[in-house]
């Protein structure tokens, strides 16, 4: 049985309680912790959870006796938590994005290292049947090399969303969409198609004047086998259609699921093989569902490479990929030039500080509060 403690009691924490009470012979719940007066007590009524509630994670880690601790906070804090837990004795999953700047990623994997303990970084939407399908189909190369990738990540938070504490400071939560929401398709693209060489980039903020970061940027990508791709990040979309496509040499195939295949007539001209469609199809419904999904199944993911000693699917290198990457295009939009990866250890974009000292201040951030009345969550869109 393996002892959990939650660190961070916000919205994104039910998804990690109501993931380990799905797993009742697995895990146990042993401790909450929220640095915000009476809200862990709060959540551990919501859950119906008879257990200490610590001020802070220093006390958490201290007296709970946890074996694992889910990293719940907001982005700036991720780093300073983790270190301190691994190096208390604790496996770790910490939220997305991992932290917004690669030296506090490498602080967190030297602790993971030195402890011996596990790190995994949530990336839940690699636990989707319909991603797992589609990773399948491409790892087999079904629909030929892959020419051009389009990932949209749209998203659409109305202005106050930015009046929340934390949000809308390159400080507290080191980014706007592009960190902090397309950091979900930015994974699924790195896990399917490996990481670009160059990186170009703009970014705006066009529809919140209470936030400093930005809520809009459009990402162009080379990778080394000439492949393109083009990535949006946004929180200005209504409709919140997200969607990855991919069209290789023989087909497009995508996520939601669809595929089309044309081959050439005589005069270059396209005719549908529908033929080669219902194979694909067959293919991708080949595929075995996934028994649990979304943040469900990546903490039985995290349990089990407890129980077998074995390593998670999404690892802290991984999440160290993405955080990677994400800078590389806020060095892109800032600079307005072509960036290449790796970053160099001495990239001044490869550190939190570096970032903080160059990112341009949109606007400044004109309300602060503690939370709001009503805290729902909507999960419209398809990831």
């Amino acid at each position: 049985m393996t002892r959990v403690g939650v660190i961070g009691i916000g919205n994104i924490s039910a998804a990690h309680i109501g993931a380990y009470l799905a797993f009742p012979e697995r895990a146990e719940v042993v401790a909450l912790c929220d640095i915000v007066d009476g809200k862990a007590r709060k959540g551990a009524e919501r859950f119906g959870l008879d257990v200490p509630c610590y001020p802070d994670h220093a006390t958490l880690l201290a007296e709970a006796g946890a074996d694992l601790v889910s990293v719940c906070t907001p982005p700036g804090t991720h780093a300073e938590i983790t270190v301190d837990a691994l190096r208390a004795g604790c496996n770790v999953l910490v939220e997305k994005p991992m932290a917004p700047g690669l030296d506090e990623c490498d602080a967190m994997l030297a602790a993971q290292a030195e402890s011996g303990k596990l790190l995994s970084v949530v990336a839940q939407n690699r636990f989707r049947t319909e991603m797992w399908r589609l990773h399948e189909l491409l790892e087999r190369g079904a629909a030929g090399k892959v020419l051009h990738a389009q990932v949209e990540s749209l998203w659409w938070r109305g202005h106050s969303y930015y009046d929340l504490w934390w949000r809308g400071t390159w400080a507290s939560e080191g980014g706007g969409p592009t960190l902090n929401h397309a950091v979900h398709h930015i994974d699924l693209l790195l896990w399917m198609m490996g990481a670009p060489a160059e990186v170009r980039a703009v970014m705006a903020n066009v529809a919140h004047d209470n936030s400093e970061v930005e809520d809009l940027s459009a990402v162009l990508l080379r990778f080394a086998n000439g492949a393109l791709g083009q990535l949006t990040c946004s929180v200005v979309h209504h409709g919140q259609e997200q969607k990855l496509v991919f069209q290789g040499e023989r087909a497009r195939i995508s996520a939601p699921f669809t595929c089309y295949a044309s081959r050439s007539l005589e005069n270059g001209f396209p005719e549908r093989d529908s033929a080669y469609e219902a194979e694909l199809g067959a293919l991708y419904e080949a595929v075995p569902p996934l028994a649990h999904e979304g943040h469900d199944g990546q903490v039985d993911d995290v349990l089990r490479a407890l129980e077998t000693g074995s390593g998670p699917l999404v690892d802290g290198v991984q999440g160290r990929r993405t955080i990677e990457l994400i800078n590389a295009i806020y060095k892109a939009a800032i600079t307005d030039g072509t960036v290449r990866l790796p970053l160099a250890a001495d990239d001044p974009f490869a550190t939190q500080r570096g970032l903080l000292e160059r990112a341009p201040h949109f606007y400044e951030k004109s309300s602060s509060v503690a939370g709001f009345g009503d805290d729902r969550i909507t999960t419209v869109g398809n990831y």
